[in-house]
C-alpha cells in the first residue's frame, strides 16, 4: 500500500494573476501610510491592487487593503506575499486606532474575558507559569463595532455597520493591564482538560502550531466555534494538503539547482510490517515524499530495486545525486542494482545506521560486554524499587540514569555515560546510613549492586567504554545535523573520531587497535562512497586547512564523481581543468571575503558566491556538497501509519489517510527546517535523543527476575526522563505515545473503528 502526494492537484505559486493586465495608477498623495503599499486601478479610489499579492481589492479602499495586509479576517482574506515588516506595521497602525476608540467609549461599553496568548513571554521554554503575567498580554482582541475612516474626520455621529473583528498583535507598550490572573487560570484549564480528555500527548504543547492556534482564536475573540468533526476531515484537512503541497513545489524547485538525497526509512510497526518512508532532502528542506508498506517485498533485492526505481522516476532522475537506505543486504543489493542501470547517481548506507552498527560490534568485545552488563544490573536494581527510584533522584536533584535514543546501542552507550556523570551521587547512595539499613540492601541483589557501585575496576572500565563510544557519537551529531547538509563533514569527522579515539589511549597502538579495526571494516565494507571523498576534498574549511592531506582514496573519489554526477564529456574536461583554480585559490577564491568565508559559510554557498568564472565545477560542487549521508530522523507516528496500512478501507477513507500523513509529516518537518533558520537552539532537534520515537528500554528498567510485586505506579513515582512509565510487567511511554490504550491493540474491530473516526 503506498501513500503518496498527487501533485497535480496543486495549484501553482507561479500562475500569473487574473488581473496582472488591468490598468494601474500611481495612489494621490495622501497621508495615509497604506497608500505606500497599493495603486489605484482605472483612477479609481474603491479600487485598489496590491503591490504584493497583486489582488484587487473591490469597496473598502485604502481600508480595506490595510486590514489586507495586516491580516484581518472577515471582511477580506490575508495577503499571503506581504513581508512580516509591512505586516506588523499594518496591524500596530490598526490596533492604535482601535485602542483610541476603546479609551473614548469605555464608560459605555466594558470588555469581556478578552483573550491572552503568552507567546513573547515564554521565548525561552523555562518557568513559563512565572513569566505568565496578567500584565503581559501581547495578543488582544475587542470585537466592536467599526466606524468607516471617513466618518469619524467627517462626523461626529455615530452610524451603524455591520460586525467585524478587529486583529492585531498588540505592542509592547500599548498592551492593556486589565487581565486578570483567574481568567488566565481558566484558559489554562480549558485547555488541559481539552488534551486530557481527548488524550493527547503532552508532548503535542511542543508543537510550534499550539501557540499558532491560541493566537489566531484569540484574534477572532469570543464566541468563536471550533472547527467541527466534518470539516477537519473535509475541506480543512483537503485546504492544508494545498498549502503543505505548495511549499513542497518550492522545495522541488531548488532540486534542480543543488540536486537531492532520497531517503529510505525502514521500520517495523506493532503489527509486524515492514515500512518504508521516503523522503527527499535538500539544503533547503527535507520533505516527506511517500509511505509503502514492504512486507511483502522486503525479503526481495529485485522487488526493492523496482520499488525504488519507480521513486527514482517520481522524483525525477535529473534531481537525485545520493540514494540512502540502511545496510540490510536486500537494501544494499537494490541499491546497487540503482547505480548500475542509471550511473548518474550514488546509492550508499545511512551514516547513522553504520555508525550504530560500529557501536554494535564494539559491544560484543569482552570488556564493552561486562562493563554494559554490570551498568544495566544497577539500573533494573534502582528503576524496579520505588523507593530506591525515589531516593536516587534525591541523591541526583532529580536527573535520571536512563537515556533513551534512537536506537538500542545508542541507548547503552548514552545511558552509561549518565552513569559516569552520577558516579558520585551514587557512590553516596550505596554506601549512606538509609541504605545500609533498609532491607533491599541485604538482598543478594542489593549486595551485589553496591559491589558494583563502590568497585573502582568498574568506573574505570566505563571510562575505557566511553573512550571509544564517545568520538563516534560525535560523528552521529554530525551526519544527523540540521543545520547544514553533512556531506561535505562526515569523511573529516570520522577520521577524526579515530584520531580521538587513539589520542585518548595515549597513542599506544596495543590498547586502541583492536577499536579501530572494528570501525574500518565497517565504514570501508558498509558506508564508504565516493561522494564521501569528493565532499571531503571540495569542503574549503576543510581543504585549505594546514592539517589536510589527500591520499588516492581521495584522488579516486573525486574522479569518480566526476565521471558519475557529470555525463557530458566536455564539462568533464572543463572541471579536471577548472579544479586547479580551487586548489591554487586564485581568481575569485583569492579574495579577502572568500578567504573569510571558508570557514563562516556552508560549503555550498561559499561556491556559490565564489566560483562563478567556473560554472561546471561551480555546479559540480554545489550538487555534491548539498546531500545529506543519513536517513532523516522524524518521528514516526505509529497510530497513523497502522491505521493507513490496514487492508480494510474504502477508497475515500485511504485517499483521507493519505492526506492527512502528507499534511502531519511535512509540517512537522517544516517545523524543525524553520527552527534551524531562525536558529532556535532549543527547538532543533537532538539526532541521538528525539522525542516521539517508540524506543524500547526494557533492558535497563526492567528485570523480571528481581522484582519484588510491589509494582511502580505512576501516580506515587515521579517520571524518569524522557516519560518513561516503569510497572512490574512493562515499560510504556507515556509522554511519547500517540495512541491510547485502546488504540494499540492490533485487533482488526478496534482498527476498524479507528478508521470509522477518520
Amino acid at each position: 500500500m503506498i501513500i503518496n502526494y498527487r501533485w497535480w492537484g496543486l495549484k501553482s505559486s507561479s500562475m500569473p494573476s487574473p488581473l496582472v493586465n488591468a490598468q494601474t495608477t500611481k495612489a494621490p498623495r495622501a497621508t495615509d501610510l497604506g497608500w505606500a503599499h497599493g495603486l489605484m486601478v482605472n483612477g479609481d479610489r474603491q479600487k485598489i491592487e496590491s503591490k504584493y499579492c497583486h489582488k484587487v481589492i473591490l469597496g473598502g479602499g485604502i481600508s480595506r487593503l490595510k486590514q489586507h495586509l495586516a491580516g484581518e479576517r472577515g471582511n477580506i482574506s490575508p495577503c499571503e506575499k506581504v513581508s512580516e515588516e509591512v505586516k506588523a506595521q499594518m496591524q500596530q497602525h490598526l490596533g492604535f486606532k482601535v485602542l483610541q476608540r476603546l479609551k473614548k467609549h469605555k464608560e459605555s461599553e466594558k470588555v469581556k474575558k478578552p483573550l491572552i496568548s503568552s507567546m513573547q513571554g515564554n521565548e525561552d521554554g523555562n518557568n513559563d507559569d512565572a513569566q505568565r503575567s496578567p500584565n503581559t498580554t501581547p495578543l488582544i482582541n475587542h470585537g466592536r463595532r467599526r466606524k468607516k475612516e471617513g466618518s469619524e474626520a467627517s462626523s461626529g455621529k455615530r452610524k451603524r455597520h455591520k460586525k467585524q473583528n478587529i486583529m492585531f498583535a498588540t505592542p509592547v507598550n500599548q498592551r492593556p493591564a486589565f487581565i486578570s490572573q483567574e481568567s488566565l487560570d481558566h484558559a489554562d484549564m480549558a485547555v488541559a482538560k481539552f488534551m486530557y480528555d481527548a488524550g493527547i500527548p503532552f508532548s503535542a504543547a511542543n508543537s510550534l502550531y499550539f501557540q499558532l492556534m491560541a493566537d489566531a482564536i484569540a484574534e477572532v475573540g469570543p464566541g468563536y466555534k471550533m472547527p467541527s468533526y466534518d470539516s477537519l476531515r473535509g475541506n480543512l484537512l483537503n485546504k492544508s494538503v494545498e498549502e503543505t503541497g505548495e511549499l513542497c513545489l518550492e522545495l522541488r524547485k531548488s532540486w534542480e539547482v543543488t540536486g537531492c538525497s532520497v531517503m529510505a526509512d525502514r521500520w517495523t510497526d506493532r503489527a509486524g510490517r515492514t515500512v518504508i518512508n521516503f523522503y527527499v532532502y535538500s539544503s533547503k528542506g527535507t520533505m516527506f515524499f511517500k509511505s509503502v508498506d514492504a512486507s511483502e517485498i522486503s525479503k526481495s533485492s529485485e522487488a526493492l530495486f523496482n520499488l525504488f526505481d519507480s521513486i527514482v522516476h517520481d522524483v525525477g532522475l535529473k534531481n537525485i545525486v545520493h540514494f540512502v537506505t540502511d545496510t540490510t543486504p536486500n537494501y544494499k543489493a537494490a541499491g546497487k542494482m540503482l547505480m548500475s542501470k542509471y550511473k548518474t547517481l550514488f546509492w550508499s548506507a545511512s551514516a547513522a545506521h553504520c555508525i550504530d552498527l560500529m557501536l554494535e560490534e564494539l559491544g560484543y568485545m569482552d570488556e564493552m560486554k561486562e562493563v554494559l552488563s554490570k551498568a544495566k544490573r544497577v539500573c533494573q536494581f534502582i528503576y524496579n524499587n520505588d523507593w530506591l527510584l525515589n531516593l536516587m533522584r534525591k541523591r541526583t536533584g532529580g536527573r535520571d540514569i536512563v537515556r533513551p535514543a534512537i536506537t538500542r546501542c545508542i541507548t547503552s552507550i548514552l545511558t552509561l555515560q549518565s552513569i559516569m556523570s552520577l558516579k558520585d551521587p551514587l557512590h553516596q547512595m550505596f554506601t549512606s546510613t538509609i541504605w545500609m539499613q533498609s532491607d533491599l540492601s541485604k538482598q543478594r541483589a542489593g549486595l551485589d549492586v553496591t559491589d558494583i557501585v563502590v568497585d573502582p575496576v568498574f568506573w574505570s572500565s566505563c571510562g575505557h567504554v566511553l573512550k571509544v563510544t564517545k568520538p563516534l557519537l560525535t560523528v552521529l551529531h554530525v551526519a544527523d545535523s540540521e543545520e547544514r547538509p553533512s556531506m561535505g563533514y562526515i569523511y573529516h569527522a570520522l577520521e577524526k573520531a579515530k584520531a580521538d579515539i587513539a589520542s585518548a589511549f595515549n597513542n599506544k597502538e596495543s590498547e586502541y587497535f583492536s577499536y579501530l579495526k572494528v570501525i574500518d571494516h565497517i565504514w570501508e565494507e558498509e558506508f564508504h562512497s565516493p561522494l564521501h571523498a569528493a565532499a571531503y576534498y571540495l569542503n574549503p574549511s576543510i581543504f585549505y586547512n594546514p592539517g589536510f592531506s589527500t591520499c588516492k582514496l581521495i584522488q579516486k573519489g573525486l574522479l569518480d564523481c566526476i565521471e558519475t554526477l557529470e555525463p557530458n564529456l566536455t564539462a568533464q574536461d572543463m572541471i579536471t581543468r577548472q579544479i586547479t583554480f580551487y586548489e591554487d585559490a586564485v581568481g575569485d577564491f583569492s579574495r579577502p571575503v572568500a578567504l573569510r568565508g571558508r570557514e563562516s559559510l556552508a560549503p555550498a554557498t561559499w561556491w556559490s558566491l565564489y566560483a562563478a568564472d567556473y560554472p561546471d565545477l561551480q555546479r559540480f560542487a554545489v550538487r555534491i556538497l548539498s546531500q545529506t549521508c543519513s536517513g532523516t530522523q522524524c518521528e514516526r507516528n505509529l497510530s497513523m501509519f497502522e491505521r493507513t496500512h490496514l487492508k480494510k478501507k474504502n477508497r475515500l477513507e485511504h485517499d483521507r489517510l493519505d492526506n492527512l500523513i502528507f499534511v502531519h509529516y511535512n509540517l512537522r518537518l517544516q517545523e524543525r527546517q524553520s527552527a534551524v533558520n531562525k536558529s532556535m537552539a532549543k527547538v532543533v532537534q537532538d539526532p541521538t535523543c528525539l522525542e516521539e520515537m517508540d524506543i524500547d528500554v526494557s533492558e535497563w528498567v526492567e528485570d523480571l527476575s528481581s522484582l519484588d510485586g510491589d509494582g511502580l505506579g505512576w501516580m506515587d513515582v515521579a517520571m524518569p526522563t524522557e516519560a518513561i512509565c516503569v510497572n512490574n510487567t512493562r515499560t510504556m511511554k507515556v509522554d511519547n505515545s500517540n495512541y491510547s490504550a485502546n488504540e494499540g491493540s492490533s485487533d482488526e474491530t478496534n482498527s476498524s473503528d479507528r478508521n470509522d473516526e477518520l
